[in-house]
């Protein structure tokens, strides 16, 4: 198991919520800049990646000092 420091995790739980915006902005928001029709399943993923990352941040920001 990966062991963390104290600046490690907080360098993680500082940068993965950005990782999470872009991820859903590029996968939802970048629909719109593209010749291609809107695909709603496209943007459930961009959204389940969002929720999926930012879980795993709460759960890092909760865990054990």
């Amino acid at each position: 198991m990966l062991r963390l420091g104290e600046r490690q995790r907080e360098v993680l739980i500082e940068k993965w919520p950005d990782l999470a915006n872009l991820a859903m902005g590029g996968l939802v928001f970048g629909q719109f800049l593209s010749d291609e029709p809107f695909s709603l399943s496209v943007a459930i993923g961009g959204f389940a990646i969002w929720i999926v990352v930012m879980l795993f941040v709460l759960t890092l920001a909760g865990g054990p000092r």
